[in-house]
């Protein structure tokens, strides 16, 4: 019986060898777009996000390219790390770099993110393709005080000075006699992120509405409840948006 003979073309060695420097990075780049869906099992690279974007692609500037002379297994090594104003580190190019602490977006420890608000790292807690945390602000009330020496308006107090001198007997009632002041308070207030841009705004039922707006049925079924379940189901609604559309993320 005949039995055929297989050729085989031989490949230049030149072209070979390209071959196989190509095939790892098929490999790395199919990798990377490998995803998965969210849980809450899920754990995040640790390392610094500078962007939001970062935190997309689940690429953060990792522990072992951040020059510091903390030790890497430190359990309080970001907190030594945010201790100084600036941060150095090298780039994927093995360029050494530098960056304001107020200036990244937050960093991931232990599997979990943290997002900075006012100079401060807050926890995210419930992640999703909307996310939501809470964050310890401070905010400022400017208004106009009336001139008294208890340093708040006093609507039963005058004085028979003036506010630029002068002597009035029977006190005086002008729009000279209030000053401008600010006074600082700390409270809690929370947050929601839009995974897909990330843009951080109050929680709140109008940004609520803007958030769950893709998904038309949650929608609908949102918008016509009274106002006062719209309060109060808040969290529930994004809680049904995110079972719904559930997030993926590189691995």
């Amino acid at each position: 019986m005949d039995r055929k003979l297989c050729s085989f073309k031989v490949l230049p060695v030149s072209v070979a060898a390209a071959l196989l420097l190509l095939l790892p990075l098929n490999i790395s780049a199919q990798e990377q777009s490998e995803t998965v869906k969210y849980t809450p099992d899920f754990r995040f690279r640790d390392g610094i996000y500078l962007n939001f974007d970062q935190v997309k692609a689940n690429r953060p500037i990792p522990k072992a390219k951040i020059l510091t002379s903390a030790d890497y297994n430190d359990k309080d090594f970001f907190d030594k790390v945010f201790a100084a104003d600036k941060i150095y580190f090298y780039d994927e190019l093995g360029v050494r770099q530098e960056v304001k602490k107020e200036d990244i977006w937050g960093f991931a420890r232990n599997g979990v993110v943290y997002v900075i608000i006012q100079g401060n790292f807050n926890r995210i807690t419930f992640i999703g393709n909307i996310c939501h945390f809470v964050a310890d602000v401070t905010t400022y009330d400017n208004r106009y005080n009336y001139y008294s020496p208890y340093g708040y308006y006093d609507p039963y107090y005058y004085s028979p000075y003036g506010y630029y001198g002068g002597y009035y007997p029977y006190g005086i009632y002008s729009p000279y006699a209030y000053r401008p002041y600010s006074t600082a308070r700390n409270e809690i207030r929370q947050y929601i992120i839009d995974f897909e841009t990330g843009k951080i705004v109050d929680f709140t039922i109008e940004n609520v509405k803007l958030f769950i707006m893709k998904d038309p049925e949650i929608y609908e079924e949102y918008v016509k409840l009274p106002r006062k379940k719209q309060k109060e189901l808040m969290f529930v609604y994004v809680r049904k948006f995110n079972e719904k559309n559930p997030l993926y993320l590189p691995r």
